[in-house]
């Protein structure tokens, strides 16, 4: 059963997922790392990616396909279900991502779990799924 709603926790479940997207977007690539566990497994096959275990892995296979693309996500809509010290969450999400003569622009959803940990909540599972894809030359 769900666990009554917790203001606190809630703001930062969300303030969580808005570093995500500034992180990502600027090229943090450290401060974006520290947002996931260590043992995080991020799952991005029903997009059309791959399967990545583990936090070290998966940020350096984003760094390397995205460090000379511009990116902007924005994530909306949070439905966050508390279940102790996790939480299920989903996002609706749009991300435009421009790499050389290549741009895409796609919608859909981030799946997440969150866990408390000693430095906040962290993510610790992802799964992407777009509704919506276009890609055009840029």
């Amino acid at each position: 059963m769900a666990q009554a709603l917790d203001f606190g926790d809630w703001l930062e479940i969300c303030n969580l997922k808005a570093r995500y997207c500034r992180l990502l977007d600027t090229k943090d690539w450290d401060g974006w790392a520290a947002l996931f566990t260590e043992d995080c497994e991020i799952d991005t096959r029903p997009s059309g990616g791959t399967l990545e275990r583990g936090r070290d892995q998966f940020v350096a296979m984003v760094r390397s396909s995205l460090a000379d693309a511009k990116t902007a996500h924005q994530v909306h809509s949070p439905e966050i279900t508390f279940h102790g010290d996790s939480a299920e969450v989903i996002w609706a999400m749009q991300d435009r991502v421009v790499k050389g003569e290549f741009a895409l622009t796609g919608c859909g959803h981030y799946h997440e779990t969150c866990v408390r940990s000693a430095d906040g909540w962290r993510i610790a599972r992802q799964t992407l799924s777009r509704l919506i894809v276009e890609m055009a030359k840029s």
